[in-house]
Protein backbone atom coordinates (compact mmCIF):
# COMPACT_ATOMS: atom_id res chain seq x y z
CA UNK A 1 0.00 0.00 0.00
CA UNK A 2 1.27 3.56 -0.88
CA UNK A 3 1.33 6.65 1.13
CA UNK A 4 -0.52 9.16 -0.98
CA UNK A 5 0.46 13.34 -1.13
CA UNK A 6 -2.51 13.93 0.78
CA UNK A 7 -1.06 11.98 3.93
CA UNK A 8 2.78 12.17 3.20
CA UNK A 9 2.21 16.45 3.60
CA UNK A 10 1.01 15.90 7.15
CA UNK A 11 4.52 14.91 8.28
CA UNK A 12 5.96 18.57 6.73
CA UNK A 13 5.84 20.08 10.38
CA UNK A 14 6.11 17.07 12.89
CA UNK A 15 8.79 16.78 14.82
CA UNK A 16 10.55 13.30 15.27
CA UNK A 17 10.27 12.66 18.97
CA UNK A 18 6.69 13.55 17.95
CA UNK A 19 6.46 11.13 15.64
CA UNK A 20 8.45 8.49 17.99
CA UNK A 21 5.38 9.27 20.70
CA UNK A 22 3.08 7.86 17.71
CA UNK A 23 5.29 4.81 16.32
CA UNK A 24 5.25 3.69 19.80
CA UNK A 25 1.62 3.69 19.75
CA UNK A 26 1.56 1.76 16.66
CA UNK A 27 4.01 -0.48 18.24
CA UNK A 28 7.05 0.07 15.52
CA UNK A 29 10.16 0.44 16.60
CA UNK A 30 11.18 3.47 13.75
CA UNK A 31 13.68 5.41 15.35
CA UNK A 32 16.92 5.10 14.36
CA UNK A 33 20.22 5.05 15.94
CA UNK A 34 23.38 5.92 15.83
CA UNK A 35 22.17 8.57 12.61
CA UNK A 36 22.99 12.21 12.91
CA UNK A 37 22.44 15.53 11.31
CA UNK A 38 25.22 16.38 8.97
CA UNK A 39 23.79 20.12 8.09
CA UNK A 40 22.48 21.65 11.24
CA UNK A 41 18.91 23.35 11.12
CA UNK A 42 18.11 21.24 7.95
CA UNK A 43 15.24 18.84 7.84
CA UNK A 44 13.48 16.26 5.45
CA UNK A 45 10.83 13.97 5.02
CA UNK A 46 9.58 11.84 1.90
CA UNK A 47 9.30 8.47 0.56
CA UNK A 48 12.40 6.05 0.82
CA UNK A 49 14.36 4.50 -1.75
CA UNK A 50 15.98 2.71 -0.28
CA UNK A 51 20.46 1.33 -1.24
CA UNK A 52 22.47 -1.29 -0.20
CA UNK A 53 26.00 -1.26 -0.22
CA UNK A 54 28.79 -4.04 0.21
CA UNK A 55 32.25 -2.40 1.33
CA UNK A 56 35.38 -3.90 1.31
CA UNK A 57 39.34 -2.71 1.31
CA UNK A 58 40.26 -0.62 -1.51
CA UNK A 59 40.77 -2.62 -4.65
CA UNK A 60 37.94 -5.12 -4.15
CA UNK A 61 35.55 -3.42 -6.25
CA UNK A 62 35.88 -1.51 -9.27
CA UNK A 63 35.01 2.15 -9.81
CA UNK A 64 32.00 1.52 -12.09
CA UNK A 65 30.72 -0.65 -8.84
CA UNK A 66 30.14 2.77 -7.09
CA UNK A 67 27.51 3.75 -9.00
CA UNK A 68 26.56 7.17 -6.82
CA UNK A 69 24.85 8.33 -10.33
CA UNK A 70 22.66 5.20 -10.08
CA UNK A 71 21.60 6.14 -6.48
CA UNK A 72 20.63 9.37 -7.78
CA UNK A 73 19.05 8.04 -10.54
CA UNK A 74 16.64 5.77 -8.82
CA UNK A 75 15.12 8.98 -6.97
CA UNK A 76 12.44 11.73 -7.76
CA UNK A 77 12.00 14.99 -6.58
CA UNK A 78 11.03 15.29 -3.08
CA UNK A 79 12.00 11.37 -2.23
CA UNK A 80 14.55 10.17 0.45
CA UNK A 81 17.67 8.14 -0.22
CA UNK A 82 18.31 5.67 2.36
CA UNK A 83 21.66 4.01 2.40
CA UNK A 84 22.27 0.54 4.40
CA UNK A 85 25.89 -0.03 4.55
CA UNK A 86 26.10 -1.89 7.41
CA UNK A 87 28.07 1.49 9.38
CA UNK A 88 31.24 1.40 7.75
CA UNK A 89 33.32 4.12 8.12
CA UNK A 90 33.16 4.70 4.48
CA UNK A 91 32.05 7.69 2.46
CA UNK A 92 29.59 6.53 -0.07
CA UNK A 93 28.33 10.31 -0.67
CA UNK A 94 30.40 13.54 -1.39
CA UNK A 95 29.92 17.33 -2.67
CA UNK A 96 29.18 16.94 -6.34
CA UNK A 97 26.41 14.12 -5.37
CA UNK A 98 25.43 16.53 -2.91
CA UNK A 99 24.66 19.16 -5.45
CA UNK A 100 23.36 16.95 -8.05
CA UNK A 101 20.62 15.64 -5.34
CA UNK A 102 19.76 18.75 -5.07
CA UNK A 103 19.46 20.31 -8.44
CA UNK A 104 17.33 16.97 -8.70
CA UNK A 105 14.99 18.05 -5.66
CA UNK A 106 15.80 15.00 -3.78
CA UNK A 107 14.17 15.53 -0.30
CA UNK A 108 17.59 14.24 1.56
CA UNK A 109 19.90 11.50 2.01
CA UNK A 110 20.16 9.01 4.91
CA UNK A 111 23.36 6.50 5.32
CA UNK A 112 23.88 4.28 7.73
CA UNK A 113 27.91 4.57 6.74
CA UNK A 114 29.83 7.30 5.67
CA UNK A 115 29.64 10.58 3.81
CA UNK A 116 32.56 13.15 2.97
CA UNK A 117 32.53 17.08 1.84
CA UNK A 118 30.82 18.47 5.17
CA UNK A 119 31.64 22.22 3.74
CA UNK A 120 29.95 21.38 -0.18
CA UNK A 121 26.26 20.36 2.40
CA UNK A 122 26.34 23.35 4.53
CA UNK A 123 26.68 25.24 1.24
CA UNK A 124 24.21 23.58 -0.59
CA UNK A 125 21.74 22.88 2.43
CA UNK A 126 20.81 19.25 1.35
CA UNK A 127 19.30 17.40 4.61
CA UNK A 128 22.29 14.95 5.57
CA UNK A 129 22.35 12.16 8.03
CA UNK A 130 24.70 9.66 8.43
CA UNK A 131 26.68 7.64 11.07
CA UNK A 132 29.66 8.89 9.68
CA UNK A 133 31.78 11.61 8.45
CA UNK A 134 34.77 10.57 7.02
CA UNK A 135 37.15 11.74 4.07
CA UNK A 136 37.88 8.58 2.93
CA UNK A 137 36.36 7.33 -0.91
CA UNK A 138 34.33 4.80 -1.42
CA UNK A 139 35.22 4.17 -4.88
CA UNK A 140 36.58 0.77 -5.55
CA UNK A 141 35.84 0.13 -1.96
CA UNK A 142 32.22 0.21 -2.49
CA UNK A 143 29.25 -1.83 -4.30
CA UNK A 144 25.79 -1.60 -4.93
CA UNK A 145 24.14 -4.54 -4.07
CA UNK A 146 20.15 -3.60 -4.41
CA UNK A 147 18.13 -0.46 -4.81
CA UNK A 148 14.72 -0.21 -3.84
CA UNK A 149 14.67 -4.01 -1.89
CA UNK A 150 14.19 -3.79 1.84
CA UNK A 151 16.97 -2.60 4.59
CA UNK A 152 18.02 -2.07 7.68
CA UNK A 153 19.29 1.32 9.03
CA UNK A 154 20.63 2.37 11.69
CA UNK A 155 18.48 -0.77 13.41
CA UNK A 156 15.44 -0.44 11.93
CA UNK A 157 13.59 -1.98 9.02
CA UNK A 158 12.95 0.31 5.83
CA UNK A 159 11.48 -0.96 2.37
CA UNK A 160 10.70 1.12 -0.39
CA UNK A 161 8.11 3.92 0.02
CA UNK A 162 8.03 3.90 3.50
CA UNK A 163 7.99 6.88 5.20
CA UNK A 164 11.10 9.13 6.37
CA UNK A 165 11.15 11.69 8.85
CA UNK A 166 14.48 13.67 9.77
CA UNK A 167 15.85 16.28 12.13
CA UNK A 168 18.16 17.67 14.38
CA UNK A 169 16.67 14.91 16.81
CA UNK A 170 17.49 12.01 14.42
CA UNK A 171 15.45 10.10 12.02
CA UNK A 172 12.73 7.83 12.25
CA UNK A 173 10.44 5.40 9.77
CA UNK A 174 7.04 5.30 9.12
CA UNK A 175 5.42 1.98 7.77
CA UNK A 176 3.47 3.07 5.12
CA UNK A 177 0.12 0.94 5.85
CA UNK A 178 0.82 3.04 9.41
CA UNK A 179 1.64 6.29 7.74
CA UNK A 180 -2.31 7.55 8.36
CA UNK A 181 -2.82 6.66 11.56
CA UNK A 182 0.97 7.81 12.69
CA UNK A 183 0.24 11.35 11.24
CA UNK A 184 -3.25 11.25 13.16
CA UNK A 185 -1.81 10.55 16.10
CA UNK A 186 1.07 12.20 16.22
CA UNK A 187 -0.83 16.28 15.35
CA UNK A 188 -2.66 15.24 18.41
CA UNK A 189 0.65 14.86 20.22
CA UNK A 190 1.47 18.48 18.85
CA UNK A 191 -1.84 20.04 19.85
CA UNK A 192 -1.99 18.63 22.81
CA UNK A 193 1.89 20.03 23.32
CA UNK A 194 0.97 23.68 22.00
CA UNK A 195 -2.26 23.44 24.78
CA UNK A 196 0.24 22.36 27.36
CA UNK A 197 3.01 25.38 26.34
CA UNK A 198 -0.02 27.72 26.80
CA UNK A 199 -1.03 26.17 30.07
CA UNK A 200 2.38 26.71 31.44
CA UNK A 201 2.64 30.46 30.35
CA UNK A 202 -0.68 30.91 32.20
CA UNK A 203 1.07 29.50 35.57
CA UNK A 204 0.17 25.69 35.31
CA UNK A 205 3.20 23.54 36.94
CA UNK A 206 4.89 21.36 35.13
CA UNK A 207 4.04 18.27 36.81
CA UNK A 208 0.00 19.62 36.18
CA UNK A 209 0.36 19.80 32.71
CA UNK A 210 1.78 16.14 32.60
CA UNK A 211 -1.05 15.31 34.25
CA UNK A 212 -3.77 17.26 32.55
CA UNK A 213 -2.36 16.18 28.72
CA UNK A 214 -1.55 12.45 30.26
CA UNK A 215 1.55 11.98 30.27
CA UNK A 216 2.60 10.91 33.24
Amino acid sequence: MGVSDEVLARFADLATPTIANALDDVGFDGVMTGIGQVVPGTRCYGRAVTITQATGARGSFTSEDFKVGHMIDAAGPGDVLVVDNGGRAVSTWGGLATFAAKVKGIAGLVVDGGVRDREEMEQHRLPVFTRHMTPLTGRTRIRITGINEAILCGGVRVRPGDVIVADGSGVVCIPAEHAEQVAELAHRYAADDKQAEAELAKGLSFREAMAKFKRI
